[in-house]
């Protein structure tokens, strides 16, 4: 059995993002950290006020937070990775959903987090339900991280996982956002968790099984 899950937003609400940025300010430059943070202030306000995309700004906020690590190497970028996790992504995880991973897992279930945040940032969050990671891969070039190509996102994001499996179809997957339709219409067993308001019509719709509501969250 295979099961797919997002990650940001359906298994934690925290930001990768931000751990990033706690990461430099703790261990890199309190100014350097409190400069990006300020320079990304009026983007922030108009993405949570909907004059732009949410969520394809959190994305792009990622790819362009990686010039901010500076001398990266593998061995750094782990370090961000584990600490972003451990002050950020874990402290805000669903506890419901990943139970739910968890409890595929226990029957033997191959699972997986499918995500366009940085595979560095992906994995110690996977390492800790026994997941295994499909992410946006990075590269290193004179002491810079970048992105690898294209972010593992919509119909990028199914196409890497049916590719990297070798299948055509998946048991269960697990989304939160329009983005995750793609990925939700190649399971078996779709379910919409915490799903923004264009997920949920269409789960209702096709009738989904849905998980959590972001009301009840205290989410908008």
């Amino acid at each position: 059995m295979i099961v797919i899950s997002d990650m940001m937003g359906t298994l934690t609400t925290g930001s990768p993002v931000l751990g990033l940025v706690d990461w430099v300010r703790h261990n890199q430059s309190r100014m350097q950290a409190q400069l990006y943070t300020a320079s990304i202030m009026p983007s922030y306000f108009m993405a949570k006020c909907g004059w732009i995309d949410w969520q394809k700004w959190g994305q792009g906020l990622m790819v362009d937070s990686l010039k901010i690590v500076k001398e990266a190497t593998p061995e750094k970028m782990k370090a961000v990775g584990e600490w972003a996790v451990e002050h950020d992504l874990w402290q805000k995880r669903r506890a419901d959903v990943i139970a739910r991973l968890t409890d595929h897992r226990s029957k033997g279930a191959q699972v997986y987090i499918a995500s366009s945040v940085i595979e560095p940032l992906i994995e110690p969050f996977a390492n800790r339900i026994g997941a295994q990671t499909i992410g946006t891969p990075v590269e290193y070039t004179n002491g810079q991280v970048r992105v690898a190509g294209s972010l593992v996102a919509q119909e990028r994001k199914i196409e890497q996982v049916l590719s990297r499996l070798s299948v055509d179809r998946l048991d269960f997957a697990y989304g939160d956002t329009e983005q995750d339709i793609p990925l939700l219409e190649h399971a078996d067993h779709p379910v919409a968790v915490y799903p923004d308001e264009k997920l949920r019509a269409t789960a209702l719709a096709r009738g989904w099984e849905i998980l959590g509501s972001r009301e009840d969250a205290g989410q908008e």
